[in-house]
């Protein structure tokens, strides 16, 4: 007679957690980057060659003007995966699980509402009124070219032609290619809804918001303006 197997009273490791979608804005990280290489440049020229106080100055200009372009440039993103959305603006850091999510709005800036109306901005997600009107036009062509029959044939390759990388560099152009055709951010905005809609319910989306200030930017930013106050002031 066989005995049966022990079985292993060891705990099971938790599933995999879920990758994090990263949505940032190219264009802000590529002029933020233009912008730190300019300040660097001249900020490291007026060390090297400046004289008397401008060394001091150079460098608390340096300590306060690279640490705030960066934090509107290069570093807003928001960061989502099956259990909650993170989003990383200038000055703050903001975790939401879904089921703490109230709602979004799309206005002049792309907002998420938390449980208890508290409203935070995507920073790394900006609404482009241009963006918009091309959209729209780009769907009145399609709209006209599905209505003339082999037209739509035009159509369908003008709304293939929004595929590939998009501005966020997420897999977000794909969310409507068989809808309306739709400007980034806004699809941008319809995927973190549908994820939303998808995950509020879930046990593992549950959880409080949690903000934390980004002292890392902060303090350097403070320090470098107050520096450059105490050294224009005395000089």
């Amino acid at each position: 007679m066989s005995t049966p197997e022990p079985q292993s009273s060891s705990p099971q490791p938790p599933g995999p957690v879920s990758k994090d979608r990263a949505y940032r804005s190219p264009a802000g990280v590529s002029g933020g980057v233009l912008v730190l290489a300019l300040a660097l440049w001249l900020g490291i020229d007026a060390l090297v060659s400046g004289e008397g106080d401008t060394r001091w100055k150079a460098l608390a200009a340096l300590v306060f003007l690279v640490p705030l372009v960066a934090a509107y440039t290069v570093r807003p993103a928001v960061f989502a995966n099956d259990d909650r959305m993170r989003v990383r603006n200038p000055f703050r850091v903001i975790v939401l699980p879904w089921a703490r999510v109230e709602s979004f709005r799309s206005a002049y800036t792309n907002e998420v509402f938390a449980e208890g109306g508290a409203k935070y901005q995507l920073w790394s997600i900006p609404v482009s009124l241009r963006g918009r009107k091309k959209a729209a036009r780009q769907e009145d062509r399609r709209v006209a070219g599905g209505a003339g029959g082999a037209g739509g044939l035009g159509g369908g390759r003008r709304r293939g032609g929004l595929g590939g990388v998009g501005q966020f560099g997420s897999r977000a152009d794909a969310v409507g290619a068989d809808g309306p055709v739709r400007a980034e951010a806004d699809k941008v905005m319809d995927e973190l809804r549908e994820l939303w809609e998808a995950r509020r319910e879930a046990a593992e989306s549950q959880g409080d918001v949690t903000v934390r200030w980004a002292y890392e930017i902060v303090v350097p930013v403070v320090v470098g303006a107050v520096a450059l106050g105490v050294l224009f002031g005395v000089g």
